[in-house]
């Protein structure tokens, strides 16, 4: 009975540990531990850790602290959370913070991952929408060689992954922004096409502040900290970066794209109300010209020609007739007419 309180009190900080993994620096898996036996498995000089947590709460980072000797400014950094995308050095270790996205039931989210990055451990703390880092732990796995290399090869195949789930949504926006487009040169009007005109370009813009500062980051992990990053690795390094910036090409481009659409769907609205006009403009030239002779049998003149005359009215009916259908038949007789009726008024 006496483990039951610290049984209940401790359930948050099991969901929050995602993986803690120990591995050999022939880059073989040792086993799962616990937090508590970081520091026992730190002790053997063949040995390196590994990891993943979501959304800690502060006794957990505090407890991280102590294990691995992390820097004050980088936990507090971890603990706050909405963190700009950056790389710092804090003495012999890298804190990375970078942005990640993912779209939710057709909606785009974004998070963050914070990494602690050592000559023995790497460490991955997920904060809002992102996916776990479970099938990057598994291709790493897979390559013992590479892992050899330490955590930085781990550091190299998180934000591989990050960066691949890019991809889709990127690939999601293209495909929308080509439904958009057919159904800005339909024949009606939706309201609906330009709020949704709007919507992507401003995802598109967040998805860009998340996306193009990670190149900075990237590149100097390509550049930099040899102390941390092997030349081995330095190749995989700008392979990600090769991909962020194909990403970040593709979200501007589609920018270029949106504005030009949102532009393209102002002139087809103009140039729709044009029309209407036209057609409005035409029905009043041919109501114009029968109302302008008309007008004339209202006036009280003492002696009107076609009072004497019984085929007077229809005649005036009939080139009234052929008035309104040459009207209507040219549209040349159609300005003219509008033309002298503006004058006359």
């Amino acid at each position: 009975m006496p483990d039951t309180p610290s049984a209940v009190a401790n359930p948050p900080a099991t969901n929050m540990i995602v993986n803690c993994v120990a591995y050999r620096t022939n880059g073989t898996r040792l086993r799962d531990i616990s937090i508590d036996d970081i520091s026992e498995v730190l002790k053997d000089p063949d040995t390196f850790v590994w990891v993943g947590l979501h959304e800690p709460d502060s006794a957990l980072l505090v407890k991280l602290q102590e294990e691995f000797n992390l820097h004050d400014l980088a936990v507090e950094d971890a603990r706050c959370a909405h963190q700009r995308t950056k790389v710092e050095t804090y003495d012999d270790s890298l804190f990375i913070v970078v942005q990640t996205a993912q779209l939710i039931s057709g909606h785009l989210a974004f998070g963050e991952t914070h990494i602690f990055l050592g000559k023995r451990y790497l460490i991955t703390i997920r904060h809002g929408a992102s996916l776990s880092y479970k099938p990057a732990r598994l291709n790493c796995e897979k390559t013992p060689e590479l892992l050899a290399l330490g955590p930085s090869y781990a550091l190299y195949g998180v934000l591989d992954f990050i960066v691949d789930n890019l991809l889709p949504i990127v690939r999601e926006f293209r495909e929308e922004l080509q439904t958009l487009e057919t159904d800005i040169f339909s024949n009606t009007f939706n309201r609906d096409t330009v709020r949704r005109l709007y919507d992507m370009q401003r995802d598109l813009m967040t998805l860009r502040l998340a996306v193009a500062p990670m190149q900075d980051v990237i590149n100097q992990l390509v550049r930099l900290h040899p102390e941390l990053i092997q030349d081995e690795l330095r190749v995989y390094f700008r392979d990600v970066y090769d991909h962020v910036f194909r990403v970040n090409e593709s979200i501007s481009a589609m920018r270029e794209m949106l504005t030009a659409a949102i532009n393209v769907n102002l002139s087809m609205v103009s140039f729709g109300q044009n029309e209407v006009m036209k057609k409005l403009a035409g029905w009043a030239a041919m109501l114009a010209a029968p109302t302008l002779i008309t007008s004339w049998s209202g006036m009280n003149f003492m002696h009107m020609p076609e009072l004497s005359q019984p085929w007077a009215y229809p005649a005036i009916m009939g080139a009234i007739a052929c008035l309104v259908g040459g009207i209507y038949l040219m549209p040349e007789a159609r300005k003219m007419v509008l033309t002298m009726v503006a004058d006359g008024n």
